[in-house]
């Protein structure tokens, strides 16, 4: 079988990755000189914790499965079973995290609740203040400014997989074929339209105009490094508000006696934060739903996001060393994992999978192959 991924994001370079795992021949196409929408503009987590229940939950852990075996193939990836912490304070906090860890699917995520002693044995560098600290064990990282590229060099070791930068695909002309700005047509068994956050053109043309799909902008920063490890994945309890697997009663109590800070409730924001394998943090993140989008960045958030982690580490933050902003797909429904459509003959969109488009990709990408008969 030939198979045509157009996008090389790491939705896209996953596809790739199982039509040549599986034996097949792979062209990838990528308009750019190398991906650089959201597959990089993220934290590089695989995030179990806060996933709902059920499809949700089941796809992380299937991905991070994947990302746990491709990880040791593939040691540049940088992927860490890391771990997440998230601390609370209060009672209010507390019992929101009380809730998660009785769930019935606490124990496949690695719930545990840990006391301030116990999480900082856990990850020393947390010298602030807190009441406890919610623990998931199933969470990791990977390095997202390179992971693609490190998946890309392990790829074009296959003599089946070639990799065609600098072209964007412009037509379908016929069953599984499609044709580039340069005039080539690449014909095959399967294209698969992996193009992120590029919704207009000819994937607007393709899938037409009711697409149940949105665009969504954050912001997020980078600093030195920290001078010492940042042993877990860490979140605050903002982002209880964000995540579906903290839904009780609990959360209902949080969000009437206690609502979010004006800056944070304004943009929508929780902290999360990884360390990167130079030592920097990456922080972050907003959310911006209405178009259209800002063209800048505001400080605003970042100063939030600032005082909460100084808050957590109980120092002040190393200097910022770059800020900025990305726009990722997401489903209107949010509950789906991805939009997943055949727009021709031989010919499937695969886009939307938001912010758990890092986490989610090689379980979306096993999937597809699945439901194609590759």
């Amino acid at each position: 079988m030939r198979v045509t991924v157009v996008g090389a994001g790491v939705v896209g370079t996953m596809h790739a990755w199982q039509a040549v795992k599986r034996g097949h021949e792979v062209v990838q196409i990528e308009r750019e000189a190398e991906a650089r929408g959201a597959s990089l503009r993220n934290f590089g987590q695989i995030w179990v914790s806060g996933r709902a229940g059920g499809e949700e939950l089941d796809t992380a852990l299937r991905a991070r499965e994947l990302w746990e075996q491709i990880g040791g193939r593939v040691p540049a990836l940088g992927f860490r079973p890391n771990g997440s912490l998230t601390p609370v304070r209060g009672d209010l906090e507390l019992a929101v995290a009380e809730a998660a860890v009785v769930r019935p699917d606490a124990a496949a995520r690695g719930y545990k609740l840990l006391t301030p002693g116990e999480a900082r044995a856990l990850n020393p560098a947390l010298r602030g203040e807190f009441t406890a600290a919610l623990y998931c064990e199933r969470d990791a990282a990977v390095e997202p400014r390179t992971a693609q590229l490190a998946l890309r060099a392990e790829l074009l070791k296959s003599p089946r997989y070639r990799f065609l930068p600098g072209r964007e695909v412009r037509d379908v002309v016929g069953p599984a074929a499609v044709r580039d700005d340069h005039g080539d047509i690449h014909q095959g068994d399967a294209v698969v339209l992996c193009t992120g956050a590029w919704l207009g053109g000819l994937v607007r043309e393709l899938a037409g105009p009711g697409l149940p799909v949105r665009r969504v902008r954050l912001q997020m920063m980078q600093t030195d490094p920290l001078g010492e490890p940042l042993t877990t994945s860490v979140a605050d309890a903002d982002s209880f508000r964000y995540y579906p697997a903290y839904a009780s009663a609990a959360l209902d109590a949080l969000e009437a006696g206690r609502p979010q800070a004006e800056t944070a409730a304004a943009h929508r924001m929780q902290l999360l934060m990884v360390q990167r394998a130079d030592g920097g943090l990456t922080i972050g993140d907003t959310h911006e739903y209405e178009h259209p989008f800002a063209f800048d960045t505001l400080e605003d958030p970042y100063d939030h996001l600032t005082g909460v982690v100084e808050s957590l580490l109980g120092r002040p933050l190393p200097r910022i060393r770059r800020r900025w902003a990305g726009v990722y797909a997401q489903c209107t429904d949010t509950a789906r994992v991805v939009h997943r459509q055949q727009v021709r003959d031989g010919v499937w969109l695969v886009t939307g999978p938001g912010g758990r488009g890092m986490t989610y990709s090689p379980a979306i990408a096993e999937t597809t192959a699945e439901e194609l008969g590759w």
